[in-house]
């Protein structure tokens, strides 16, 4: 590209060159040959002028009279015919075949002849046509390096674009911010940095995507191979049609887990919320923590008014309770309580442990991805947070010693009936 570049300015100023030197070339030949024979006619207008004047006077005429009139430093050459008189000759013939010659005549008859050598005009011409083809060099000379320049200018701001989208391709998808000056490079520039911009996002969204299902199937995975390992294990069919009908209950939470990790990833301004049960979920999730606490030695406790009805999405809300649970799990100790309550126009879901509770150096940045005080993944509190923040509820941090989250939800008005827990009783699993 930089050898077109220079190929074709280089071609642009050679024709420019050659259509502005070569009439000049011509005009300015024209010039001096014109001004030189300018010159050579005056000169012989002024001997016709000063022999006519001698003649009126009565006075001598003759080649030393006439001396000096003629020009020394133009080496020019005169005769003067007179009628009836010799001719005379001022000065030294000119070399050559061809001078510049001027004849005037006089009123009297008289006539003169002035020449001079063509050696100064041609020398006069050449100094022109020199001067003409070294401006001619030095134009192609500031062209060709112009040129060189530019293509260079234009040339470096192509590969750097190159480069970006090289870079894009292999999965760097930082934008580099550089603008050229030129405005068709600066808008490809422009359209390579948001192109940048949304495979970045892209990519951020497909690894949370990746990490946040591999976070949220693996307790639901574990679960049911638990289940599955039970029904292996047992002879009983009664036992075996326990086990796998659970088995099917938490296929189907599995599959809204995937569901809802691919909503929130595609359009998370999309809310679910419909009034449900929050018992249910409060049972179904105490039953499949259970063995796993009394494995630990650590007992589930429930507390708070029964037959509460929240507003979100359940499989969303057993979700954020599992993480919940599972925290208190791998990180607390001791008995872990689940309490719900109605706090104004909210549901109130929370968890508790009588473990060391949160440090005080993460509080509220426990949330925060990748923030994490006992070497985990840091993934859990986060998706349960933006699980609860979907449907329109959120996720707190009421208590760093002892450690209690709690799940805000909308409330909805019951329909009548509850699912037998008395209010304010607390029962253990």
């Amino acid at each position: 590209m930089q050898r077109r570049l220079i190929n074709s300015t280089l071609a642009v100023v050679l024709v420019v060159v050659a259509l502005f030197c070569a009439p000049l070339a011509l005009v300015e030949k024209r010039s001096i040959e014109s001004n030189a024979q300018e010159q050579v006619t005056s000169e012989a207008l002024h001997l016709v002028g000063v022999v006519e004047n001698r003649l009126v006077a009565g006075e001598p005429i003759d080649a030393e009279a006439l001396s000096g009139l003629t020009s020394q430093n133009a080496q020019r050459y005169a005769v003067v015919e007179l009628p009836g008189q010799p001719t005379i000759t001022l000065g030294d013939k000119p070399a050559g075949d061809d001078p510049v010659s001027a004849t005037e005549t006089g009123p009297h008859g008289e006539k003169v002849t002035v020449q001079e050598s063509r050696g100064p005009l041609n020398r006069n011409i050449r100094n022109m046509l020199l001067l003409l083809a070294l401006v001619a060099l030095l134009t192609i000379v500031a062209a060709a390096l112009l040129a060189v320049w530019q293509a260079k200018r234009l040339a470096r701001p192509l590969t750097d674009l190159a480069e970006t989208a090289e870079r894009l391709g292999s999965g760097d998808p930082r934008p580099r911010q550089r603008r050229y000056g030129v405005v068709e490079l600066d808008r490809v520039a422009e359209v390579l940095d948001a192109s940048a911009e949304r495979i970045a996002r892209m990519l951020t969204a497909e690894r949370r995507l990746a990490a946040d299902a591999s976070h949220q199937l693996r307790t639901p995975l574990t679960a049911l191979s638990m289940r599955l390992e039970e029904i292996a294990e047992t002879d009983n069919l009664a036992t075996v049609r326990e086990e796998a009908a659970i088995a099917l209950g938490q296929v189907e939470r599995l599959t809204d887990v995937v569901q809802r990790l691919l909503t929130n990833s595609r359009d998370q301004r999309k809310s679910s919320a419909k009034p449900f049960e929050l018992d249910e979920v409060i049972k179904q999730q105490a039953e499949e923590w259970s063995p796993a606490l009394r494995r630990a030695g650590r007992t589930l406790y429930l507390e708070g008014p029964p037959g509460l009805l929240a507003l979100g999405n359940s499989g969303a809300v057993a979700q954020v309770l599992a993480a919940l649970i599972e925290n208190s799990l791998m990180h607390g100790d001791g008995a872990v309580t689940i309490r719900t309550r109605v706090r104004g126009s909210s549901v109130v879901l929370e968890v508790q442990d009588e473990g060391a509770g949160v440090p005080s150096e993460l509080g509220a940045r426990v949330f925060e991805r990748a923030v994490s005080g006992h070497n985990s993944t840091g993934i859990g509190l986060a998706v349960a947070r933006d699980l609860a923040e979907a449907d329109g509820g959120r996720l707190e941090l009421l208590s760093q010693r002892p450690p209690v989250f709690a799940l805000f939800l909308g409330r909805a008005e019951p329909k009548g009936g509850s699912l037998g827990r008395p209010e304010g009783s607390g029962s253990a699993k």
